[in-house]
């Protein structure tokens, strides 16, 4: 069974978010769209964080009904800091019976070599790169396992967005 994990902060979740797991189960070759919700982001600060259990259970709310997509809450039980390399080599403990496809942004692409051991994670894993702004702006780097999700409707978005929209509607 193909597993797509798409992991993020979902701080909060959006109708992007939501538009691009529908697109991505019903366009690309996954069985499943697992919506990884992170209870922390090695790479941002935790202080912007809303708490976990509130960002995960808005995750579940928004996908309900969403047939092929589900939100999962395995990050939580794993050691802090939660890296996708350890996420991934777990998920594989528990179920060997699948094949797990990462579903990146492509602001994560061009990142991913600040990722821990983001070389194991290309070599064994195909990635599926979401373009932003419509487009791809590429990335240093190149692999067979990157796949551009070419098609993918662009949405004008970001959690970054609406919490600084909703730090200025509270002053």
């Amino acid at each position: 069974m193909k597993t797509g994990i798409y992991g993020g902060s979902f701080n909060p979740i959006h109708y992007g978010h939501i538009g691009l797991a529908k697109w991505v189960i019903e366009h690309t070759d996954l069985d499943e769209l697992w919506l990884m919700v992170s209870p922390n982001n090695p790479l941002k600060p935790a202080s912007e964080l809303s708490d976990a259990q509130e960002r995960l259970a808005q995750a579940r709310e928004a996908t309900q009904g969403i047939a092929g997509v589900r939100v999962s809450d395995f990050e939580f039980s794993l050691p802090r800091p939660t890296y996708t390399a350890n996420t991934l080599r777990a998920l594989h403990k528990k179920y060997p019976e699948r094949n797990f496809v990462l579903v990146i942004g492509e602001d994560n692409l061009r990142i991913l070599n600040r990722w821990r051991e983001w070389e194991w994670i290309i070599a064994n894993h195909e990635i599926y790169v979401y373009p932003r702004h419509g487009e791809t702006k590429g990335s240093e780097i190149q692999d067979k396992h990157i796949i551009l999700l070419q098609g993918a409707p662009y949405f004008d978005i970001s959690s970054t967005e609406i919490r600084q929209q909703s730090k200025k509607n509270t002053k």
